[in-house]
């Protein structure tokens, strides 16, 4: 028996969530559509960290399902693990720029 098990690596049901559509996000007069008038970059912010916290959430929900014996899906465990992981990275990234871009402005003489 293969340690892989029966998956098929060339199956199409195997690339569904890689090849689903991306929302299209385009820009309004106002801001971003969508976004009401009293949205602003801070709750962008809000909604990242509530994003990446979810994701660390959700694979530490099936990391302890595995552990305990109450699932097998390993694999989905590693993908939610990966998943979280590079949502952080993201978001690290992000406050990075940030930083950057707030100390850029600092520098500036007016």
């Amino acid at each position: 028996m293969s340690p892989i098990g029966s998956i098929n690596p060339l199956s199409p049901s195997a690339l569904g969530r890689i090849d689903a559509p991306l929302p299209k996000i385009t820009a309004a007069p106002g801001g971003l559509q969508g976004a009401t008038p009293n949205e602003g970059f801070g709750s962008m912010l809000d909604g990242l960290v509530a994003t990446v916290a979810s994701k660390q959430d959700a694979a530490n929900a099936t990391t302890r399902s595995v552990l305990l014996g109450n699932s097998d899906n390993l694999h989905q465990s590693m993908i939610a693990m990966q998943e979280a992981s590079v949502a952080f990275s993201m978001m690290v990234e992000v406050r990075n720029k940030l930083v950057e871009s707030y100390q850029e402005l600092m520098r500036m003489q007016v």
